[in-house]
């Protein structure tokens, strides 16, 4: 008899599933997503946040509901966004990238604030710290804004005689000042005259690359924002049609024919996110909880883009690269 429940007790253990990061049952915790782009665009991001909270154990339908709000690329909409959401009693909201965060910061104080790359959460005043964030607001900052000039410093590395260069950039974007402030201080020792072309809307890229024609424009760096995102492929369209060697800070925007990559893994980010969203849930206060950075830059070139506009990419930046695409 002993026997026999002895076997039935490991049978029932060994049939049992499996739950990683087992929640306390019986709570369905509400929570908030506010994305500054279109959900379209943004999809990709919000998979990776459900991936990272199924992995401890939060699974939407079963212990988390989320409700979703985009602005589709319309910042003023930010604000009503976030307010429906406080309005709706969320547990916690998860806000991407820095437009959303500061809207949401905005329209509550007592509500936990789960930021997904956010570029100078400092600056903008959303954290006291990255050490101490005090407050509802933390999560995962964005690199560093002097990236930028890295960036410009790679872009001239690819096009050495290259000495005008246009920055394309969202004045929407709640981190633009500063990232553009960013590229002109490294152009100041590079010896790069800079041409500021700013696209609010999607009937704006025309106009701006005539600019940079006009301009006899050699190459571009594009300031990363979701409405860049949404239209990437209008954006690589024209990128190809003046023939302009490009660098980018999201891969979204890269992909569908940019000439350079340099910067972190948003989508690893976000996914990071979920480890906040997950704490937070289990009774860790925002403010308690560092904010972390990215520690991780890939270089990645086209050489395919490089072959079609007509450079040719120094080997020793080929050598640094963390991928080359042929």
């Amino acid at each position: 008899m002993i026997a026999k429940l002895s076997l039935v007790l490991i049978l029932s253990v060994l049939s049992a599933p499996h739950v990683a990061h087992a929640q306390p049952t019986g709570k369905v915790y509400r929570l908030g997503l506010l994305g500054s782009g279109s959900a379209t665009a943004q999809a990709g991001l919000v998979e990776a946040l459900r991936d990272g909270l199924r992995e401890r154990g939060w699974v939407e339908g079963r212990n988390i509901l989320i409700d979703y709000r985009f602005a589709e690329n319309r910042f003023d909409r930010l604000p009503d966004l976030a307010a429906e959401l406080v309005r709706l009693k969320v547990d916690l909201i998860v806000a991407m990238p820095a437009a959303a965060a500061v809207a949401a910061k905005k329209a509550t104080d007592t509500i936990p604030i789960v930021m997904a790359s956010v570029a100078n959460p400092v600056g903008l005043g959303l954290v006291a710290s990255l050490a101490r964030p005090g407050g509802n607001v933390t999560g995962l900052a964005g690199s560093a804004e002097d990236i930028y000039g890295k960036r410009l410093q790679l872009l001239k590395e690819a096009t050495p005689n290259a000495r005008r260069v246009a920055i394309l950039s969202n004045p929407a974007s709640a981190t633009q000042p500063i990232s553009v402030g960013n590229v002109k201080t490294a152009a100041q020792s590079l010896g790069v005259s800079l041409q500021l072309l700013e696209v609010r809307a999607p009937n704006d890229f025309d106009g701006a690359f005539a600019a940079m024609a006009k301009n006899r424009t050699e190459a571009l760096l594009v300031v990363a924002d979701p409405l860049f995102g949404t239209h990437a492929a209008r954006l690589a369209e024209l990128v190809a049609k003046y023939r302009l060697p490009s660098i980018y800070a999201t891969r979204g925007e890269f992909d569908p024919g940019g000439l350079i990559f340099y910067g972190s893994s948003i989508p690893q980010q976000v996914r990071r996110a979920a480890v906040y969203v997950d704490k937070i849930l289990k009774g860790a206060k925002p403010g308690d909880l560092a904010v972390e950075q990215p520690t991780k830059f890939d270089l990645v070139i086209n050489l395919k883009t490089a072959k079609e506009i007509g450079i040719t990419i120094p080997p020793s930046l080929l050598l640094r690269a963390d991928q080359v695409l042929e």
